[in-house]
């Protein structure tokens, strides 16, 4: 399953889900890397609003992919993390450091969004 990337301006949107397969997960990762690199992005949402619950092998994706990202000069913000996957990471421990959060899309949206603004 081709996971689809989302341009939107100068952020990139993209969804972890439950059914991603770990080929899936690392096809991911290379499409956003690449991509980051192509069109000069300067953040990345990551929606897991479609997981009911994350396990190590996920939550490492995410990690990895987060901080390939973050190397690759782009602002990431994970967004729609649900109770059972927010209990998930916590029990994994610092898994996602230095990755910020957000209720929804629409408020991951809106917070880079006034982040822009205040930057200039």
């Amino acid at each position: 399953m081709k996971v689809p990337i989302l341009r939107q301006g100068d952020t990139l949107l993209t969804s972890f889900q439950d059914d991603l397969t770990d080929r899936d997960a690392m096809d991911l990762q290379a499409d956003l890397l690449e991509m980051i690199s192509q069109t000069q992005a300067t953040s990345v949402l990551m929606d897991v609003s479609a997981m009911d619950v994350i396990d190590s092998y996920q939550a490492k994706m995410l990690s990895e992919t987060a901080a390939m990202t973050r190397l690759l000069g782009c602002e990431v913000m994970l967004v729609g993390v649900r109770p059972k996957v927010a209990v998930s990471l916590v029990d994994l421990g610092d898994v996602i450091g230095g990755v910020r959060l957000a209720l929804n899309l629409e408020d991951g949206i809106a917070r880079l969004r006034d982040e822009a603004e205040e930057k200039g």
